[in-house]
């Protein structure tokens, strides 16, 4: 039976609950720089992450909400352009230590590296935007521990397309049957498990209402020993928290 060797986490929204106070405003800080009227509330942005992609996102809400908008550089160029800005923005906000780890994730992430286990990243966010929160969140050192960071446009299909994991077991050198994936949301499962991963996953205020029918597990955080989880779906058994042992049990569960 295969044993688990491997970890491979997503990174917006689960081991960082970054979307609503971390990306969302970064957009309208860059949308008031170039002079746009445009403000993507918490609600509005529920909708937009139906689409995964910060340039994929722009182009979406202006093709659903602003069909007339034009821009004369097309908009495609646009939406870049905005995305690179957006970019420069949520840096700044990490490298201010303003978007923390998730409960729990620190010690998961330190936990496995000292059993041995491998660890990678699979999301649609920029490499820049992963390696600026794990200096921010883990010390500059944490970037080495992660084998390989998948991430942005390393695929040309992103989420739920199962690409991106993919790439990251072909980077790595492992087979599915040996990993757990963690996810957050609808296109996050829809990838990892058209990978054949098992997955994990921890809600957050966005993504609580999502299908998650194909975890292994669903929480609504990693938890503490002091910071129990809930358990939404799946049997947990007698652990309050995600440990090692539950993921192992869980790895070669049916």
């Amino acid at each position: 039976m295969p044993q688990l060797t491997t970890l491979l986490f997503d990174v917006d929204g689960t081991l960082a609950d970054t979307e609503r106070d971390g990306h969302r405003p970064a957009f309208n800080k860059a949308f008031q720089e170039a002079g746009l009227d445009w403000d993507w509330t918490v609600e509005l942005y529920a909708d937009l992450l139906t689409v995964t992609g910060g340039k994929e996102r722009i182009r979406y809400f202006v093709e659903k909400y602003l069909p007339d908008f034009a821009p004369t550089e097309g908009l495609a160029e646009f939406a870049a352009r905005m995305h690179k800005r957006k970019t420069h923005f949520y840096l700044e906000m990490l490298q201010a230590g303003e978007i923390p780890l998730r409960v729990g994730a620190e010690r998961l992430i330190r936990e496995a590296r000292a059993a041995g286990l491998r660890l990678g990243i699979a999301t649609t966010t920029t490499p820049e935007n992963v390696t600026y929160l794990l200096r921010s969140t883990l010390g500059e050192e944490s970037i080495a521990w992660f084998e390989c960071i998948a991430a942005g446009d390393i695929v040309p299909k992103k989420k739920p397309a199962p690409d991106i994991y993919l790439y990251a077991m072909e980077m790595m050198g492992v087979q599915p049957d040996e990993c757990l994936a963690f996810e957050d949301s609808d296109n996050g499962i829809r990838s990892s498990t058209a990978a054949n991963l098992k997955t994990i996953v921890t809600v957050n205020d966005y993504t609580r209402d999502h299908d998650f029918s194909k975890a292994v597990l669903v929480v609504d955080q990693f938890g503490e020993a002091d910071a129990p989880f809930k358990v939404l779906s799946g049997d947990a058994g007698t652990h309050t928290y995600v440990t090692l042992d539950l993921l192992r049990v869980l790895s070669v569960a049916a």
